[in-house]
């Protein structure tokens, strides 16, 4: 069980990028954006294919970052400069998207055009790369001997490296998200998304604003997808199926849990709203009459829920709240009646 949560973190961590991302459309743009279940595919497919073409994998990621953000740029051309409805927009562009993952996958081999999936087994990738370097520091053999012979663990974690190195780079994105939406840039957007009409009477450029908003969503998105491709060790093309469940399901749970008072415990939420929803769908699937077919099942429930809990306790603080002024009120009522009466009698 440990293992498999402890898989379910790094899992967790790595889609908590993608999160951030859905939070930057539906939360700070107030925009529906749907390319996210396309622009997840092809972060993952760029970066299979650059890999399995010999390219350095920190080159195959960044040029993943910058598909996922043209992608979005498309989207936002499409509703702005189109005037198409920006749900329908996201749409089309998730639906072209998957022609366009088979075609890059397709690149990856001289005698197919298109191409379904890109196995990664015998190829490096930024995480076997940065376990060279910690493997020989020695620190998972020491973790591995704690667990097992301290704390009684049958099994324990491989290596902790992978880890480490997901962690530190959600933890960067969380800060340049941070940074970013404090710029005047990100205010701007941040505007857009409150009152479009509003923003404009300043001269501000909403179709713009709009446009790479949607950039940095799915940027961010295709990161996460060209990350779980290389932790995965294959890309494939129906590998982005559900993904805006996700991240709304992370978005919403950790905004339930956490709180959204400044944009640093937001976010912060976000992240922990991803590891949380990783946690439960691991725990889930443990549960003997449930299987690997119901991933679906759970994703929909588990924000059914992250959607009706929080309203059912706001529903009963309130009710609390109203009786305890109900009560306050009654009590002074009381007091003065008395006070009145002891009056009159004097």
């Amino acid at each position: 069980m440990f293992t498999a949560l402890f898989g379910s973190v790094e899992q967790g961590i790595i889609y908590a990028i993608m999160a951030l991302g859905v939070y930057l459309t539906f939360r700070v743009l107030d925009f529906p954006d749907l390319t996210v279940d396309g622009s997840f595919v092809t972060g993952a497919a760029t970066a299979a294919m650059m890999i399995a073409l010999g390219y350095h994998p920190i080159i195959a990621t960044v040029l993943a970052i910058v598909a996922g953000f043209i992608a979005g740029c498309m989207t936002g051309l499409l509703h702005t400069k189109g005037k198409i409805n920006p749900l329908l927009s996201g749409i089309l562009m998730m639906i072209a998207l998957y022609s366009i993952n088979l075609r890059i996958m397709g690149l990856s081999d001289e005698n197919a055009k298109v191409k379904p999936n890109i196995p990664l087994m015998n190829d490096d990738s930024i995480f076997t790369q940065f376990q060279g370097f910690w493997g020989n520091l020695g620190i998972d053999d020491a973790l591995i001997n704690f667990f097992k012979n301290t704390l009684g663990f049958q099994n324990a974690p491989s290596t902790w490296g992978t880890i480490l190195v997901v962690l530190i780079l959600t933890l960067i994105i969380k800060f340049i998200v941070d940074w970013f939406l404090k710029t005047e840039v990100g205010l701007a957007i941040r505007a857009t998304g409150d009152n479009k009409r509003m923003i404009r009477s300043f001269s501000a450029n909403t179709d713009g604003l709009i446009v790479l908003g949607l950039g940095i969503s799915n940027a961010l998105v295709a990161f996460s997808g060209a990350l779980i491709a290389q932790y995965s060790k294959f890309a494939d093309a129906n590998m982005g199926i559900g993904m805006i469940v996700i991240g709304l399901a992370s978005v919403i749970i950790g905004e339930a849990i956490f709180g959204t008072k400044t944009i640093f415990r937001t976010t912060m939420a976000v992240v922990a709203g991803a590891i949380i929803y990783r946690i439960i769908y691991a725990v889930a699937l443990r549960i003997d009459w449930l299987d690997t077919s119901d991933m679906k099942l759970i994703t929909a429930i588990i924000v059914v829920l992250a959607l009706v809990i929080p309203q059912l306790v706001d529903k009963r603080r309130e009710k609390i709240r109203k009786e305890k002024r109900r009560t306050e009120r009654l009590t002074q009522q009381r007091e003065v009646t008395q006070t009145q009466g002891g009056n009159h009698l004097a």
